[in-house]
């Protein structure tokens, strides 16, 4: 290969003059095994204080793959004025989040090589790079893998015209189960959160085993029956005549996928144990999905199934695995092959972040204690103690504070949007079905033309459970807020909920994870990138909690004894026709009245309730909820920036680099155009961050402008000085781009002017007219 002189070469030339003619050399195949400007991630979304933007995705220069399923090697390249290794750091970055091993860098001059097996670096002639042959025996003495398990390492995905291919961390999942599995692992853990298609994943994985037949008969486990429906009309629905649904009407053997209600395959009598109507060793692979609801411990009835057919391979899929001193996922599955977070998923731009609302009532804060002899409602005399936010709606209720909480979501939804879809968690059935009766009489006007805009959808509810199909459908418009306590916790797709509203004490970070979950999903064809959370129980707090987002880490022992109980979830299982939150008569949701002396629960009606204080949170450019202002938080974002003023006026005099560091301060989370309402509207971003940053008093759009046509401006005249002036008005509208973007003067107002080539003429070349423009915006900021 012939060196010419790289010191004028761009970071396309060396792509196109230096390392695609060595990976045409090395024998990579261009059409199979060669991809360039890899993207994965979608880019993080900013939710600002009107709206949200999106920071620029991550994407690889090369990633070459053996097969399309098993990317070996990601390729960095960088102008040749910087040194051959400059993109390591970024490419080891991405290699660490792409799980692939094998990275390299180049300037044109040579290749530099980072084995993550061995963690060692090396150079590499430019007409040395590795065959995929060799890359591939690597891979293999990396992973330890020996040649009787390729064929199910290499067995391809599911892809039919239409469907989607899988995500760079649902290919980790899919591969990293599959490597599993031929080592001959049993039990397999994967932490997925919710939204980031824990389901398709699984499909993935079946279809690989199912198609190299090392899995022929497999059953797939849930607990709900919205969950298995779900799943057989949407992602496995390519199994077709493969797949059954069993129940006990109907115990197929003659299928490959089987589908199961662990509820419906159990029971306390031995009519209602369907499972065992299977041989143990029928099913070659069993899938849990929501592992933690159930499996944890150790006599839950899924347990039962899965110790029946030990000899089955068995992977456990969750958002929240389980730990406590009393339960554990890990215990029974392993440590997680796979984790991918929520944090991770808000930080790719695949999951929607949040604004949290934090409501404080006075009665949540003070307590409410009755006066000597005061009766209830009902004529009840009230125990006399002080009652705390733990006791509202379970033992006295304060009818006053269901109204303001309904209000004040009442109110937020009036301000933005009253058909955003609208969950509100409540403490049991009876308190839902009190928010929804206030909610009804907040939204008379929208409830008079359909009497379903407003729908109470809890397990003793069959109305309402017939509704939650048409909530969860985009297309739907109805219901629009939806009342409920437990039901909707788990395994509701509802992708267009863009308000969660907490009004239920929550101390189970697992079901706390599972909640925040039914709001992360995104759907941009209908307008959700991101949603609200209103807390009117503290519930929020646990975002604080470093169990919020961190590996799950095992603390049950086993030894010292399990009683069968869940702490997080004192309340039986749910009942067999899967519709957990009906009423059992033992449960805290249970609206059996039954006789007694005293009173299960107190209702105060002539007790005043008032919000005394409301607070707004956002999520920081770490993913960190911020209490600040936001003039606070970008003062302080900013003073990390730049340390002085004159550190500052550097980088922004630098040709053609204002825009960027805009765009750059707004990827970090400073929302310019919620400071102008706080500061001024007619403020420039320059003038913003001088204020902010160094305390400099700002100086209006206006005045600049005037400044500079009364000086400037003076020595042009004509079309010249007329398309400057529209310019500047330009500016006037948005910013300092409109001089660094040439594009501008293709605007519909500068089309009397002519062609771009023909407005040009007036500045004598466009070299001339780009200097124009740097001389002109010097002067804006002088």
């Amino acid at each position: 290969m012939v060196k010419i002189d790289v010191e004028v070469l761009s970071e396309a030339d060396v792509k196109a003059k230096y390392i695609d003619p060595s990976l045409k050399k090395a024998g990579w195949n261009e059409m199979t095994q060669i991809r360039r400007e890899v993207s994965f991630t979608d880019g993080r979304i900013i939710v600002k204080k009107k709206g949200a933007t999106r920071k620029k995705r991550k994407a690889s220069d090369y990633v070459l793959s053996y097969k399309p399923n098993i990317p070996l090697a990601i390729i960095e390249a960088k102008k040749s004025s910087l040194p051959v290794g400059a993109g390591m750091q970024q490419g080891i970055d991405y290699g660490e989040i792409l799980d692939i091993p094998f990275i390299y860098t180049s300037n044109g001059e040579n290749f530099v090589e980072f084995d993550r097996f061995t963690a060692t670096e090396s150079i590499i002639p430019l007409h040395k790079f590795p065959t995929p042959e060799e890359l591939w025996e690597r891979y293999l003495v990396g992973k330890n893998l020996k040649d009787k398990e390729l064929n199910l390492i290499t067995e391809a995905y599911f892809y039919t015209k239409g469907t989607k291919k899988p995500r760079y961390y649902q290919r980790i999942a899919i591969n990293r189960t599959i490597e599993a599995i031929t080592k001959g692992q049993k039990r397999i853990l994967l932490v997925m959160a919710t939204g980031t298609g824990k389901t398709y994943t699984a499909f993935q994985i079946i279809w690989r085993l199912w198609k190299a037949k090392e899995k022929k008969r497999i059953l797939y486990l849930a607990d709900r029956n919205i969950l298995i429906d779900q799943t057989i009309t949407g992602d496995f629905r390519y199994f077709e005549d493969k797949m059954i649904k069993i129940s006990r009407s109907n115990v197929s053997k003659a299928h490959e996928i089987y589908l199961g209600l662990y509820q419906s395959m159990t029971g306390a009598e031995d009519w209602q144990q369907i499972f065992k109507q299977y041989s143990p060793d029928f099913f070659d692979l069993i899938v849990v999905d929501e592992c933690h609801r159930g499996s944890a411990r150790e006599d839950s009835a899924w347990r039962e199934i899965l110790e029946y057919f030990s000899s089955a391979t068995q992977i456990g899929l969750t958002a929240t695995p389980k730990e406590t001193e009393d339960v554990s996922n890990i215990n029974y599955f392993g440590e997680p092959i796979y984790i991918y977070s929520l944090k991770q998923g808000i930080e790719d731009g695949f999951l929607a972040p949040y604004k949290v609302i934090r409501y404080v009532l006075d009665k949540d804060v003070l307590g409410f204690r009755p006066v000597i002899g005061q009766l209830d409602r009902y004529g009840n005399l009230i125990d006399d103690r002080e009652y705390t936010a733990k006791d509202f709606d379970r033992t006295l209720v304060l009818s006053d504070r269901t109204k303001k909480v309904a209000k004040a979501i009442s109110d937020y939804m009036k301000e933005n949007d009253r058909y955003m879809k609208a969950i509100v968690f409540c403490e049991n059935i009876e308190h839902a079905t009190d928010m929804r009766s206030c909610l009804v009489n907040e939204n008379k006007d929208l409830v008079k033309i359909n009497s379903k805009y407003i729908m109470k959808i809890t397990g003793d509810d069959k109305e309402g459970k017939n509704q939650l199909d048409n909530f969860i459908d985009p297309k739907e418009k109805y219901p629009v807020i939806v009342t409920t306590s437990k039901l909707l916790t788990t395994g509701v797709d509802a992708k267009t909920c863009k308000l969660i509203v907490l009004d239920s004490n929550i101390n189970s970070m697992t079901e706390f994870k599972q909640i925040i979950g039914r709001g992360t999903r995104i759907d941009e064809e209908y307008g959700k990138s991101w949603f609200t959370i209103l807390d009117f129980r503290g519930a929020t707090r646990l975002f604080a909690d470093p169990d919020f987002d961190g590996d799950p880490e095992p603390i049950y022992d086993p030894d010292e004894g399990d009683d069968g109980t869940d702490p997080e979830n004192p309340n039986p299982e749910p009942s067999p026709d899967g519709t957990e939150g009906e009423p059992t008569g033992t449960g805290p949701e249970d609206p059996i009245i039954k006789p007694r002396v005293k009173p299960e629960k107190y209702y105060v009606d002539n007790c005043t309730v008032t919000i005394i204080n409301k607070t707004v949170q956002i999520l920081d450019a770490n993913g960190k909820l911020m209490t600040e202002t936001f003039e606070s938080y970008s003062k302080n974002t900013l003073k990390k920036q730049f340390r002085t003023l004159e550190d500052f006026l550097n980088v922004w005099n630098k040709l053609n680099r204002r825009q960027l560091i805009i765009d750059e301060l707004e990827n970090m989370g400073i929302d310019f155009e919620a400071l102008k309402e706080e500061i001024g509207t007619d403020l420039d971003e320059f003038d913003i961050i001088c204020h902010l940053a160094f305390d400099t008093k700002p100086i209006t759009k206006k005045e600049r402008i005037r400044k500079v046509k009364n000086n400037y401006l003076k020595k042009y005249s004509g079309q010249a000085r007329e398309i400057l002036e529209m310019l500047l008005d330009k500016y006037a509208e948005e910013n300092v781009k409109v001089f660094e973007d040439i594009s501008t003067l293709r605007l519909p107002q500068f089309e009397k002017f002519g062609t771009l080539p023909k407005i040009m003429k007036n500045f004598e070349s466009k070299e001339n007219f780009l200097q124009i423009m740097e001389e002109l915006t010097r002067e804006i900021y002088m």
